[in-house]
């Protein structure tokens, strides 16, 4: 069975990182991280995050 892409449920702003880690099977924490770190060194990590929040569908299995 292939896996998807959802936001998560287990959110602290949108689900985007957490959806990103329960998908490659990974700590949170270490996607939030390095998504600050791009935020910072490359200035594009509000852009590509509101983007992923926005192209991501939700979870189905929501509660």
């Amino acid at each position: 069975m292939a896996k998807k892409l959802y936001l998560s449920n287990n959110r602290k702003l949108g689900g985007v990182c957490a959806g990103i880690a329960e998908y490659f099977g990974i700590d949170p924490t270490v996607v939030r991280l390095l998504w600050v770190l791009t935020f910072f060194a490359y200035g594009i990590g509000f852009l590509s995050y509101f983007i992923c929040w926005l192209i991501i569908p939700k979870s189905p299995y929501a509660n």
